[in-house]
């Protein structure tokens, strides 16, 4: 063997050992560092858009609720349906007061509330005693609102909300509003002039295809003599032709 050849071998071997060492060592410093999870970057923004902790230093706004009292004396009668009224109501201190002044301090616990309701069904002025009929409902003092069962639609009604004495005498505190119930059936009002849009509507559906508009005035005159008023064409409105 000449002494290039050996020097080609010994070229060889020492690349092939300087490729192994660089190897190890790659591996060695792999090994050595600490493993890191890397999340997905779509996973990671959707996480921390969702999860996000409220500023300690921002003060919160200040939560707003409607008052259960308003310190007014008033009592609301209404129609819920056909069937049913619903009354809602509240008493002032100051009516209170009133009450125990006039009938004494014990009056007020002695004495127990009551819901009257007035029927008022064609009374053209209610004035407490001239009602056709009435019912009383014994209330609960926690209560301020209540569901009336009249059972009669089409008829008025009115309520008072009061208080019975121990003698048995009814002292009215409040007043409400009167309220109509709704009928039960379908109106029997009939509207006239739309009766006779659809008398017109099927006088005209018997008319051959494709007549003409003085085809069609002529058969409406025989049919129905004289057209009403409120028709815009002024041939409708005069009931007369442009020839005459």
């Amino acid at each position: 063997m000449t002494a290039l050849s050996w020097a080609i071998a010994a070229l060889l071997v020492a690349l092939v050992l300087g490729i192994f060492l660089w190897m190890r060592s790659v591996a060695a410093r792999k090994q050595a560092a600490p493993l890191q999870k890397r999340e997905p970057e779509s996973f990671v923004y959707e996480l921390a858009r969702e999860i996000s902790l409220p500023d300690p230093g921002r003060p919160r706004a200040p939560v707003v609720e409607l008052p259960r009292r308003y310190g007014q004396d008033r009592l609301v009668l209404m129609a819920r349906d056909p069937h049913w009224l619903y009354a809602y109501w509240e008493i002032s201190a100051a009516k209170q007061e009133d009450f125990a002044e006039q009938y004494g301090p014990a009056a007020w616990r002695t004495s127990r509330p009551v819901l009257r309701v007035y029927d008022v069904t064609g009374v053209p002025q209610f004035n407490g005693g001239n009602a056709l009929s009435y019912v009383d409902i014994p209330l609960n003092e926690e209560a301020e609102s209540w569901h009336i069962e009249v059972g009669q639609p089409d008829r008025s009604y009115c309520v008072d909300l009061g208080r019975i004495l121990p003698s048995g005498e009814f002292v009215t505190l409040l007043r409400s509003n009167v309220a109509h119930t709704p009928r039960a059936t379908l109106s029997d009002r009939l509207d006239e002039e739309w009766m006779w849009i659809e008398g017109v509507y099927r006088s005209l559906t018997r008319l051959p295809t494709g007549v003409s508009s003085p085809l069609v005035i002529e058969e409406m005159r025989e049919r129905m003599g004289a057209v009403p008023l409120g028709i815009s064409s002024p041939e409708f409105s005069t009931g007369r032709g442009k020839d005459n």
